[in-house]
């Protein structure tokens, strides 16, 4: 497979194009992974408003109703509730690994067992998340795509 890229004008939209024999399983997954590393979630931290990049994003917390984003080292709240988000990242990505969080699996490190059936999730910023038992058999089928 041949690789050519094709610096643009500023004034120009940027765009990608594949040139393939088939729409197989192997073009599907690179337009999948484009798709994944594109969009952005509003978000604020006290008063000051931001509109974060989603491939930024480690992982979203629910907290007492309140919805959290975390990013290397930074942490956000979004009006978005925990079940809006999932939709908006579930084709990027992102997987529910307990009732109240979703995790971005691009940026997870290593994952070991913990007690009673759950696992460690290790990510990339040092932080370390829980899959709970009901979320492994779903996460493991999604890592195994």
């Amino acid at each position: 497979m041949e690789i050519e890229i094709c610096e643009i004008g500023y004034d120009k939209k940027e765009y990608i194009k594949i040139g393939c024999h088939k729409v197989d399983s192997n073009v599907k997954e690179i337009v999948n992974f484009i798709k994944s590393r594109q969009g952005s979630i509003d978000v604020k931290n006290g008063e000051m408003k931001y509109n974060i990049p989603i491939v930024d994003i480690f992982y979203v917390e629910s907290v007492d109703d309140r919805t959290f984003i975390y990013l290397s080292g930074d942490c956000y709240e979004t009006a978005h509730k925990l079940y809006e988000l999932e939709e908006i990242l579930n084709e990027r990505r992102f997987i529910r690994i307990s009732k109240s969080v979703i995790v971005n699996l691009l940026k997870i490190e290593c994952v070991k067992p913990a007690l009673n059936g759950r696992y460690l999730c290790h990510l990339k910023n040092g932080e370390d998340v829980i899959i709970s038992r009901k979320y492994v058999h779903e996460f493991k089928e999604k890592l195994s795509r």
